[in-house]
């Protein structure tokens, strides 16, 4: 067995390791979409903007039957923990090949200053053990739900919206925060404090920016709803649209800022957006979400809007001083 860096994938490079990312995928008790050869692609030749990547690979007999990519955010040193990402073939797990890329990632991670790594993994899944077993703990656990926007009554949509709390008025854009709202939008996401227990980087309307930004590039389309009073942003929702797969979206942030809470924003915002992506993007069936595990309003919210659990995964982390 050897490990290579991937400093600078070839087409052939890059097909092999879509194929271990399939092999993975069958194995997965998840039901999650196919990952496409555009996607693999894609983050392969480009990391995402404001991050680096380091990748490897291991290989028997010339082969790949595991992977490994570091994403580095912001600059060498940076107060914020990268993010690793390892997948075995099933049919080569428990032959030190985990292990082996670990250890070149670890390299890679005290090489760029960094005190910390993250990982996120599926709970059923081999996974787990062997984070735990390289001095990993779990951070978070996240509840992914689905919903089947045909599964949504006639007309729910629309009662919950009309069932808005007086004193706000909602406003939605595509792409970038208009700059009447950037610091505002900013401030609200401060209120994902079970994110900011490990991430520990304030947003701030720059940070906000580059996240949008960096959606655009991917060739994805981000939807935001907000509660807003003046140019204050009480809550706000946030959905992206994939160009390889926009069937189904994914939601990405919501919040509700603390001094607005029980008002029912949440589940106000959520039911603009659905019916917003109606109009504007009618080809979207399905719309996947996580949700911390203790964070048992938003799970009550989703639960009234029709979705259903689907998948448990878990956050892990780890000092860099205790991997290997």
């Amino acid at each position: 067995m050897d490990v290579i860096a991937v400093d600078d994938p070839t087409d052939a490079q890059i097909r092999q390791w879509h194929s271990v990312l399939l092999a993975v995928h069958a194995d997965d008790p998840a039901d999650d979409p196919v990952p496409e050869p555009e996607q693999t692609a894609a983050r392969l030749l480009g990391a995402e903007q404001g991050s680096r990547q380091r990748l490897w690979a291991a290989l028997e007999d010339g082969e790949m039957t595991a992977v490994a990519a570091l994403r580095l955010p912001g600059a060498p040193g940076a107060d914020r923990p990268a993010e690793i990402d390892i997948q075995v073939r099933p049919d080569r797990r428990r032959h030190g090949l985990g292990s082996a890329l670990l250890h070149h990632a670890a390299e890679g991670l005290r090489a760029d200053r960094r005190s910390s790594v993250i990982a996120q993994v599926s709970a059923a899944t081999p996974a787990v053990p062997f984070l735990e077993s390289h001095g990993f703990e779990c951070v978070l656990t996240l509840k992914g739900l689905l919903l089947h926007l045909s599964d949504v009554p006639p007309g729910r949509v629309k009662e919950l919206i009309a069932a808005g709390p007086v004193g706000y008025d909602l406003v939605h854009w595509q792409g970038a925060v208009p700059d009447e709202y950037a610091l505002a939008l900013a401030r609200a996401k401060h209120a994902m404090a079970d994110m900011q227990a490990y991430e520990g980087v304030p947003w701030d309307a720059d940070r906000v920016r580059e996240m949008a930004e960096m959606v655009n590039k991917r060739g994805d389309a981000l939807y935001t709803v907000a509660a807003v009073q003046g140019t204050t942003v009480a809550g706000f929702t946030e959905v992206v649209v994939s160009a390889d797969d926009p069937y189904r979206a994914a939601q990405y942030d919501t919040a509700v800022v603390p001094e607005h809470r029980g008002r029912r924003l949440g589940i106000w915002v959520k039911a603009a957006m659905l019916d917003w992506l109606s109009r504007e993007r009618p080809e979207v069936r399905e719309i996947e979400t996580d949700n911390a595990g203790d964070n048992v309003h938003m799970l009550a919210v989703n639960e009234e809007l029709g979705y259903r659990r689907q998948r448990e995964t878990r956050e892990y982390q780890a000092s860099a001083s205790v991997l290997p």
